[in-house]
């Protein structure tokens, strides 16, 4: 792994180098070959979380747990979607048909159609009327390609839809969401005013404390279960009216409880806001302002939950022009250039071997997590905590490019060291890290995707 792409992140959470983890087996894992640095930013970002959480336990305890990790461990689980075995032994899809790259009259756009409503917004857009994915994919690319890909982007976003045109990284950075981004740090953390003094400490860094995750679709969740794996007890609520996908039914309730809630009543808000209450740390995904309807903004948060940290996670950051937009890796990925950046042919921008935004990001999530734990420890100080998946591309793109022409494969022999049993025949892949020469390991295992009750156990 490569110093500098550590440097930032150790320096964000406040974590000295000398805490990093001990590094063991390859530095370079082939599945994550790339002319970007992923496999260095996919090993910081873990190396950055488990340098956190040790520091949390000297906090805690007194004594620095030893902390280890293996880059072919950190290169299954930033795919561990792709990994993902239901009892058949059989891959989920991660992607629907109409989420994809399409060439445009100027250019490439990317859409993102996962959910129902995405895909319906999508279509509404374009004035595409629904049917089978085969017929409405052929309208599609025919609408599309007689557009500008700007033009498709800003009338697809004000539809509530998601599409990006393929940006180079010289064009997204000297755009204005570019220029935003990058005048935020890769981890922020603020005061948030004061906080209770810490529970007492178990096994792990975290137990004993309570994590409610409001995340959906890899890096919130990827963030809370590796909390989860660390020793917090973590509950996660969904809208029953907008169930998550098959995909992230299983993989993304991993280590934690998983509950459904509508917070649109009455009864449904003050069951939420009790959760919040009781809570040590609040992690939100939705997009900056979506929660402010239910009190759940970070600022509201302070003031009717005080001494309660905050995260907030978002894919473009919360101020410029696209501060209040959704977005998901695949769509990060090209507007920042680094579809351009990973093409192998120059014509056809190019993706990275694993969502590494998405990942990257959630282990960030839980560095950041921890750091604000270790300031309410020491300092008895609540914080906000702030990441977007744009901030986590700037941070690959700064490592530049190598030639690195490997293909970035990996078979079931590869992963076979680090595939567990979830559960009910499921099998995905273990947290990555060592404590005190032990493996972590999943809690609140099989995944129940919104069967727990709405409180804390």
């Amino acid at each position: 792994m490569g110093t500098s792409a550590v440097d930032e992140p150790l320096a964000d959470v406040g974590v000295t180098a000398q805490a990093m983890p001990e590094v063991i087996g390859d530095a370079s894992p082939t599945a994550l070959a790339s002319p970007l640095a992923v496999s260095d930013c996919a090993v910081a970002a873990v190396a950055a979380c488990l340098a956190a959480a040790a520091d949390l336990a000297w906090a805690r305890t007194g004594r620095l747990p030893a902390i280890a990790v293996d880059p072919a461990h950190v290169a299954a689980a930033v795919r561990s979607e792709a990994w993902l075995r239901d009892p058949a032994g059989q891959a989920l899809s991660g992607f629907a048909p109409l989420s994809r790259l399409w060439p445009a009259a100027d250019g490439w756009i990317r859409t993102h159609a996962n959910y129902p409503w995405h895909r319906a917004a999508l279509l509404g857009a374009l004035r595409i009327p629904d049917g089978a994915d085969t017929d409405i994919a052929k309208r599609l690319a025919e609408v599309i390609a007689e557009r500008a890909a700007g033009d498709v982007e800003d009338c697809v976003y004000q539809a509530g839809g998601l599409a990006v045109a393929a940006r180079t990284t010289g064009a997204w950075q000297a755009s204005e969401p570019g220029r935003a981004v990058a005048a935020d740090r890769l981890v922020t953390i603020e005061p948030f005013g004061p906080a209770d003094p810490m529970p007492a400490p178990g096994s792990l860094p975290a137990s004993g404390l309570r994590v409610l995750d409001l995340t959906r679709v890899i890096a919130g969740p990827v963030g809370t279960r590796m909390l989860g794996a660390l020793g917090a007890d973590v509950l996660r609520v969904d809208d029953p009216h907008r169930p998550e996908l098959a995909l992230h039914a299983v993989d993304g309730v991993i280590g934690k409880a998983s509950t459904a809630l509508d917070a649109t009543t009455r009864r449904g808000r003050d069951i939420l806001h009790g959760l919040v209450d009781q809570a040590d740390v609040l992690v939100t995904g939705y997009r900056p302002g979506a929660l402010r309807a239910l009190d759940l903004d970070a600022e509201q948060v302070a003031q009717r939950h005080p001494g309660t940290i905050v995260v907030t996670l978002s894919a473009w950051g919360a101020t410029g022009p696209w501060g209040d937009r959704r977005g998901f890796d695949s769509l990060v990925q090209i507007a920042t250039g680094i579809g351009w950046a990973t093409s192998t042919d120059g014509t056809r921008p190019g993706v990275l071997p694993c969502q590494l935004l998405d990942h990257a990001t959630g282990y960030l999530v839980a560095a950041g997590t921890f750091a604000a734990l270790t300031r309410r420890a020491r300092n008895s100080e609540a914080t906000h905590v702030q990441l977007s998946l744009a901030r986590t591309a700037q941070w690959l793109i700064a490592q530049g490019t190598r030639n690195d022409n490997r293909n970035p494969t990996s078979t079931e022999a590869d992963v076979a060291a680090y595939r567990v049993s979830l559960g009910d025949g499921w099998t995905s892949i273990g947290p990555p890290g060592q404590i005190d020469g032990k493996y972590l390991d999943w809690p609140h295992l099989p995944p129940r995707y919104a069967q727990a009750s709405p409180a804390w156990t």
